[in-house]
This record gives C-alpha cells, structure tokens and sequence, in this order.
C-alpha cells in the first residue's frame, strides 16, 4: 500500500535553522522598549542590592569596634556612647585613624575642634602622637580656607601641651611661631 504523499529528507541548511538558533555571541542585540510608566516611576536606589562602594576606613575600624564609642539612636537626640573614659583611650592609632579618614571640609573643620577639645583635656599626653596629627595640619595649612583656624588650633595645642609641643609643631611645620616668643 502506497500512498501518494512523499516525505523529502532535509537538507543541511534546513537542518541548522530548524536545530538550533544562533550562539548567543551572534545573536543580534534587541533593546528592550521602554514602558510608558518608566516615565512616572523613575529608577530608585534598590535597598536590598549590595552596597557597591568600599567603606572609608574610618567606617571599616568603626564597624569592626576598632573606636571605643556607639551612636545611640534616640527618637529625636542621637548621643555618644563611650565604651571607656575619653582621657584613656589610646591615641595610636585612633586619633590618626580619625585625621586621615576625612577629606570632607565639613568634617576637617569639626576633627580639628575636637583635637583642640581633647587636648584640653588630656594635655602632654597628646604630645607624642601629634608628630601623626601634624602631617595632615600641614597640609591643610597651605589652603586659604583653613590656614586661620589651624593656626588657632595649634596655638592652643601648644598653650594646652606645654613647651615641648612647640618642638614637635616646629619639626613639621617649621614657619609655626610660638605663643610663648
């Protein structure tokens, strides 16, 4: 039995476009197309994506404990919480860690008024880590902006650090005159 219906074998070409599509390297690139709600709902930042960008390192020595202190969240006050008295924490490498981590001007301008604070109170104790401190004031020293309060600031260090403070300041920044002259 016969029929009159014949079944040709395929060819090659047919083969390949029927078995598989193009590798996706060769596939052409189709956009998608914009939705018209795009408009009103613009991208937003995803909160639960990782965070891209690395930590400064103050933030890193914060987050692994490295700063004796917490920010304590209240509902309308935050305050500061220190895990041991502020006259015994050590110097090195905190207040270094504390100086170099910001370029910000904002917060150069608040680092250094709590370097004056903290000299206040601990005094000569603060005068073997200034030689650190005073790399960054040096440099910090050159721009108009800060050149006065700087000035302030090391004035007070050395009325707060004694005699020897000046010694220090002047090995780093030697155009520094003193109070005491």
């Amino acid at each position: 039995m016969s029929s009159g219906i014949q079944i040709k074998p395929k060819t090659a070409v047919q083969k390949s476009k029927t078995s598989s599509p193009l590798p996706p390297s060769e596939e052409p690139a189709i956009k998608p197309q914009p939705k018209p709600s795009d408009k009103l709902n613009p991208k937003t930042i995803d909160p639960f994506s990782a965070y891209s960008q690395p930590p400064s390192t103050f933030a890193a020595i914060y987050a692994k404990g490295g700063i004796p202190c917490r920010l304590v969240h209240g509902s309308v006050k935050h305050r500061l919480q220190w895990e041991c008295l502020p006259e015994t924490v050590p110097f090195d490498p905190l207040l270094v860690t504390l100086a170099e981590a910001h370029s910000d001007d904002e917060v150069f301008g608040r680092g250094l008024d709590a370097l004056v604070h903290l000299s206040a109170v601990v005094g000569p104790s603060l005068n073997g880590h200034l030689k650190h401190l005073l790399t960054n004031l040096s440099r910090r020293l050159m721009h108009k902006k800060f050149r006065e309060k700087i000035t302030v600031a090391l004035q007070k260090l050395e009325q707060y650090g004694g005699k020897a403070t000046v010694a220090i300041i002047k090995s780093k920044i030697p155009t520094y005159c003193s109070i005491f002259s």
